[in-house]
């Protein structure tokens, strides 16, 4: 068994360096949520150094609320915005020698996209057009790996360990008692069990997470301990 470890980077936390030596994914925040060219071009750099693979982490266009606003846009809107980032990321990404691999939606652009079929084929149509080469990466069972299939597009079913779920797989408000899961052994134990569902093709942890380093460090510990193999998204 084996999974992807991936984690949202280079958005100004100042933790990425701990981080990174643990993953092996890295979602790059484009500018519109967080993060700027230096930003940017620092964590792919990063990244390279540690062999991890890179992918752009579009958002609304909402530094104001870390890009945890959900917008009503319309779809044409929303594909070139997608579009606008993640040709931003690959831009830099060439001048670096890196390649993405991967697309991430970030905050309430990837949940409403879970449940918003015209959304989520938005992104989708957004991806493809920028390279059919790369893996667009969303929630578990919704409506962004449903788009993203029917695209023709590869496709990574995504599970949190550091976030609560509602019962129908979605993920809990933030705003509500236990959709952060603080405790690095929970976070690690949550891990698990969503691995062994065998619905996941790579995991999430924030990069904003109070204890993000430390969480990065015992899951990646916690996962091979438990015969489970960390590999790079492929």
């Amino acid at each position: 068994m084996n999974i992807d470890l991936n984690c949202d980077l280079g958005e100004g936390v100042g933790n990425d360096e701990a981080i990174m030596p643990n993953i092996t994914s890295a979602n790059i925040a484009c500018g519109f949520h967080a993060g700027d060219e230096h930003t940017m071009r620092k964590t792919l750099q990063l990244a390279k150094r540690f062999g991890v693979n890179v992918g752009a982490h579009p958002s609304w266009e909402d530094r104001e609320n870390f890009g945890r606003k959900e917008m009503n846009v319309p779809p044409g809107k929303a594909e070139k915005l997608v579009a606008e980032q993640i040709q931003i990321l690959a831009a830099i990404a060439k001048e670096e020698g890196v390649t993405l691999t991967h697309v991430k939606p970030h905050g309430a652009l990837y949940n409403q996209s879970a449940k918003d079929i015209e959304l989520a084929n938005a992104i989708a149509r957004a991806v493809k057009a920028s390279s059919a080469d790369l893996i667009l990466v969303g929630l578990a069972s919704s409506r962004s790996i449903e788009a993203g299939r029917e695209m023709g597009l590869r496709v990574a079913a995504e599970g949190f360990p550091d976030r609560g779920y509602n019962a129908d797989g979605s993920l809990m408000s933030r705003l509500l008692p236990g959709a952060i899961i603080e405790s690095p052994e929970e976070v690690a134990r949550h891990a698990i069990e969503l691995v062994k569902t065998g619905k996941m093709d790579t995991l999430c942890l924030h990069g904003d997470h109070p204890n993000a380093a430390e969480n990065a460090k015992l899951l990646r510990k916690v996962l091979e301990m438990n015969g489970i193999e960390v590999l790079r998204l492929t």
